[in-house]
């Protein structure tokens, strides 16, 4: 293995070393796994959404920190954006053929999660 900052892209039929600081899927899996990014990803997975419903979709969350997170998941390529040139603009975002990709075990993950969970009410 090479020492130091050389990871940009995967040679054909290589991996990317994704334990180096550097590498740039790293950054794909803190942005998926972040406080919000999981939430937005599982709130997009059946339906596109505008800003105002994905907000209202995820409880708890922020204008600023859904901002944050959408602007980071467009970025990876995981989330499409798209805006309507009206007065005030409307955004709608949905998930990229990628985003789907990795937002199947995410809610495979879920439901697991919630199928071994007692019934609400029942401690």
């Amino acid at each position: 293995m090479t020492e130091g900052a050389q990871l940009t892209k995967a040679e054909t039929g290589k991996r990317y070393e994704v334990f180096h600081t550097d590498c740039p899927a790293r950054d794909v899996v803190d942005h998926v796994t972040s406080r919000w990014g999981i939430w937005v990803l599982i709130s997009l997975r059946s339906n596109n959404l505008r800003f105002y419903e994905l907000r209202e979709s995820i409880h708890g969350i922020s204008e600023k920190m859904l901002a944050q997170t959408l602007r980071a998941l467009v970025q990876d390529g995981l989330v499409w954006r798209e805006v309507e040139p009206t007065t005030p603009p409307q955004v709608t975002y949905g998930l990229t053929e990628f985003g789907r990709d990795i937002g199947e075990p995410l809610e495979e993950m879920f439901d697991r999660i919630t199928r071994r969970l007692p019934p609400r009410g029942a401690e």
